[in-house]
């Protein structure tokens, strides 16, 4: 008798996300009409647009994740103490036990830790070679006196590539840069894990490795953008050989491992909706940082965040590095860039950890650089379906601190960032097939120019006319 069991050909498992729906959040419905028009109202820049008229919100995943009950049942312990409150305590012990540092100073969100770091380590005339500039991080050093020096790998700036660890630091250019300006000018590699400006691209540890190595050899300090890091992990974990068989966790603590220090947004690995932290392994760094965050944050038991907040974000780092948790987020992710790929619409490859990249020079190919794709792109796609997305190319890149003229990236992209918890496959479904309508329409598309252009970090609150 024939084991039709054990003889079955082998089918492919659909994943399912490892929670249920227990709270629902009503999403308004609006017409064509009505987001032309809010649209035009915010200056064709998704970031002006109310949130109230956006319906599947791909903005960002900073601080939009769904949190669990036990984050919830944790905001009701909220020690609200000024001073040394113990979900502090409970957050220091979690940053420890995970990321593996020994120091840690919370801050309001992340961009609060990079402008006390740099404000400690950078001095006029420094630079900072780093695997692709990120806004924030890049300003805070200019701020303080810095040159961003960008390292990454070639394959990095190019959309089409299938290189697996396209965040990786190319080793030549890192030796090369010390060799030109010297040790002693460097005051730490800035180092990103995953890349959000390549696409959400990550580092492998074999590369983390080998620069934290030649950071050693020439007394530099490497120095973690830990917002995704475990989205990194999960990545390590899917394509280097050695890491198949680990733990999230075990590997999140391995590659923190070959770094000083961090900053922390935690606001998107670990599932809250406002906090971060600056973690050091420097007593006397830790100390100058402590001192400064009363200055520009809080006491350096709150650092700007609420109790409840920290004992929220201290519940969301332990399931964070649940390995169903990452691969159920990086699967969705996937999801909805394979149906992309699947219909020829040309995103970022591979696919990457928290957003899905069209390639707005391909997708819009007969528009000017310097007239905004991407950011056309963004208009259109909410006016499509009431989706919003974020530019991420000639607007988000600024310009040059000298000569003023727009920095022209290799990169034109549009990010469809998707938060943790919160959409289901259906809302990707009809992601997918509202970028497929603008793609097809994509001829009929003219470009834009800048009517307004605040001073810093210009993409957040610029306003622009069609052409």
């Amino acid at each position: 008798m024939t084991d039709t069991k054990h003889n079955s050909p082998r089918r492919r498992r659909s994943w399912a996300e490892p929670y249920k729906i227990k709270v629902v959040e009503p999403l308004k419905m609006t017409s064509r009409a009505e987001r032309e028009q809010a649209i035009a109202e915010a200056g064709y820049n998704t970031f002006l647009l109310r949130s109230e008229d956006v319906y599947i919100d791909l903005l960002t995943d900073s601080g939009t994740s769904a949190m669990s009950d036990s984050q919830w049942a944790g905001m009701m312990m909220g020690d609200e103490a000024y001073a040394g409150s113990k979900n502090f305590y409970h957050l220091e012990a979690n940053i420890q036990k995970y990321y593996g540092y020994r120091y840690i100073v919370p801050t309001h969100q992340g961009r609060g830790a990079e402008n006390i770091l740099s404000q400690i380590l950078i001095k006029p005339g420094d630079y900072i070679p780093g695997n692709m500039y990120f806004t924030t991080t890049k300003l805070h050093q200019e701020l303080a006196g810095g040159t961003f020096i960008d390292v990454i790998i070639d394959e990095a700036h190019d959309s089409k590539s299938l290189h697996p660890f396209k965040g990786n630091i190319d080793l030549e250019k890192l030796t090369d840069l010390i060799r030109q300006v010297g040790a002693g000018r460097i005051p730490y590699i800035s180092v990103a894990g995953t890349v959000n400006m390549a696409g959400g691209q990550p580092i492998s540890m074999a590369n983390m490795r080998e620069v934290f190595q030649i950071a050693q050899n020439h007394g530099i300090r490497v120095i973690l953008d830990a917002t995704r890091a475990v989205e990194n992990a999960y990545f390590i974990q899917q394509r280097e050989p050695d890491y198949r068989d680990q733990a999230i966790a075990t590997i999140l603590r391995e590659f923190c491992s070959y770094t000083d220090g961090c900053t922390m947004s935690g606001k998107k690995d670990s599932l809250v909706n406002i906090g971060g932290w600056l973690a050091l392994n420097d007593p006397d760094t830790y100390e100058e940082a402590r001192n400064r965050v009363v200055i520009y944050e809080g006491l350096h038991t709150y650092g700007g965040m609420a109790g409840r907040d920290m004992e929220a974000m201290a519940r969301g780092i332990e399931e964070s590095v649940q390995d169903d948790h990452i691969r159920a987020r990086v699967g969705q992710v996937e999801y909805l860039g394979q149906k992309l790929i699947d219909w020829n619409i040309p995103i970022v490859m591979p696919i990457g950890g928290h957003a899905i990249y069209l390639d707005a020079k391909r997708f819009l190919p007969h528009i000017p650089q310097d007239q905004f794709p991407a950011q056309r792109l963004a208009a259109e796609l909410y006016v499509e379906a009431g989706i919003r997305s974020m530019e991420r190319g000639i607007v988000s890149a600024g310009r040059n601190k000298d000569t003023g003229d727009h920095y022209y990236p290799d990169l034109e992209l549009l990010r469809l960032t998707i938060p943790r918890r919160v959409y289901t496959q259906a809302h990707m479904d009809l992601t997918a097939e509202a970028v497929d309508e603008v793609y097809y329409n994509r001829d009929r598309l003219g470009g834009m120019q800048m009517i307004y252009e605040p001073k810093y970090l210009r993409f957040f609150q610029a306003r622009f006319e069609l052409l």
